[in-house]
């Protein structure tokens, strides 16, 4: 890794948003998949959870322009599961669905803590998602459709409490916590290496500050 690329994988990090996350449900169509990927990674979020019993999901975002090595993917065999994960990591959590309780997705403090669940094409958020969110929100329409394509919701969303972070600081100072911030400099900058350690349960090795591998190797 020269150092121009470890400044770089720096960078990235240092604007990461830990407290931000989307939980999609059982996305089908690969460029829905791959854009709502390539979104979270454009606006700082680093871990994308996905209500799927279906392993290939992550191939299936592996159109997301090289991305997908940037965004952890979280599988969660059902809602129960996923609501219980986020619920326990502090989340707040906020549908995109149009009901009577919705309320207009600028109105929501994204500074806080916040997961952003997207449904599925065609039938929506699932009932059992739904009856466990906080709080659920639209886009406001004023054309003759009434809801927007799901990758496009997504970045619109986002886009949204990207704005509302960048407006509090929370881009100016890193947020990840250091041993992460380590852990994801080293596998981002030496793939191979990384899951040559992972297969023999080895410490990934030092780097220093211009992202080479320092003191002996284990």
């Amino acid at each position: 890794m020269t150092p121009t690329r470890y400044r770089r994988l720096a960078a990235i990090l240092d604007r990461r948003q830990p407290e931000l996350t989307v939980l999609v449900d059982d996305l089908q169509k690969p460029h829905n998949i791959s854009a709502v990927v390539r979104t979270c990674d454009a606006v700082g979020i680093g871990t994308l959870h996905a209500v799927s019993g279906d392993e290939s999901f992550r191939t299936r975002s592996a159109t997301a322009v090289g991305t997908e090595r940037y965004v952890d993917i979280v599988l969660h065999q059902a809602p129960s599961a996923a609501l219980a994960s986020l619920r326990d990591a502090g989340f707040r959590i906020v549908a995109a669905h149009l009901d009577e309780r919705a309320v207009d997705f600028r109105a929501v403090d994204f500074t806080a803590p916040t997961c952003v669940v997207l449904g599925q094409e065609g039938p929506g958020v699932h009932p059992e998602l739904l009856a466990g969110v906080d709080a659920t929100i639209a886009i406001p329409m004023v054309g003759a459709v009434t809801s927007l394509n799901v990758s496009v919701a997504a970045a619109v969303i986002l886009y949204e409490a990207q704005r509302q972070r960048a407006a509090a600081g929370l881009y100016d100072q890193p947020r990840v916590p250091e041993n992460e911030r380590q852990r994801l400099l080293f596998e981002w900058g030496y793939r191979r290496v990384a899951r040559w350690c992972r297969e023999r349960g080895r410490p990934y090795p030092l780097l220093d500050d211009e992202g080479s591998i320092v003191g002996p190797f284990p």
